[in-house]
């Protein structure tokens, strides 16, 4: 063999070598991507298995605590395409039963025992504080009670300032988007509490129901008048039985 065809079967050599070493990793590499990928697809089916549980026992927040984790770490696996089309909604529910618990969180409930059985209320502190004589802001609150001797009301008490409303007065009643109604209210001649009565108190607490906001804007000392807006959504209408 003369030099010319050495050289030519060294250069085949070689080539045939380097093509080889390029076949073998890109078949290791393959066959680590496709491991990773099975072992993706196993992580991924007990997140998506756990947020179909969830969704059958309607716990909305751990349905979406799920698919979160889900599409946080696998968002490309074949679980993750299995729980799409599905997690809006699951959002939206766990949404709002978020906004529920909120709402009724707002309210607070007192059973005490008095002369003559029992003194119930409900009450609830306006969504944002108003300053109603120029020191400051401050939450207003709304109560409603029923007393065994004193019977049913519902009044506004504030922390500062006083209503103007002794001899009595008119306050207006917003319901969400509804146009606002008049209705009687009543400033007792007493020190015991700046607090202001709603003479309709079975009318007021009826027009609460079904209602997400209400504001109710009464005159006060200071001059003008105030508006306090309250969520009213979470109200639970049981605690006061009788009022309906």
């Amino acid at each position: 063999m003369n030099h010319r065809h050495i050289l030519c079967a060294i250069v085949l050599a070689a080539g045939t070598a380097v093509v080889s070493g390029c076949g073998d990793r890109e078949a290791a590499e393959a066959a680590r991507a496709a491991a990773q990928a099975a072992a993706d697809e196993k992580a991924a089916k007990e997140y998506a298995d756990g947020f179909e549980a969830a969704v059958a026992e309607e716990n909305w927040a751990l349905a979406k605590a799920h698919g979160d984790v889900l599409f946080a770490r696998f968002p490309d696996t074949e679980q993750a395409a299995r729980v799409r089309p599905h997690y809006d909604e699951v959002k939206a529910k766990a949404g709002a039963e978020r906004e529920h618990a909120r709402m009724a969180a707002l309210w607070s409930y007192q059973s005490e025992d008095v002369k003559g059985g029992k003194q119930l209320s409900a009450a609830v502190y306006s969504k944002d504080a108003v300053d109603t004589d120029g020191s400051g802001a401050n939450p207003v609150r709304l109560i409603f009670r029923d007393h065994p001797d004193w019977g049913t009301s519902s009044y506004l008490v504030l922390q500062a300032g006083d209503f103007d409303c002794y001899g009595g007065c008119r306050v207006k009643v917003k319901v969400d988007d509804a146009e606002p109604k008049s209705m009687s209210a009543l400033r007792p001649d007493t020190d015991e509490a700046t607090a202001m009565f709603i003479n309709d108190e079975h009318g007021l607490w009826r027009m609460f129901e079904g209602a997400t906001q209400v504001s109710i804007e009464f005159p006060v000392k200071a001059g003008g008048t105030r508006t306090a807006v309250f969520e009213v959504a979470g109200l639970d209408r049981t605690k006061l039985p009788g009022w309906d």
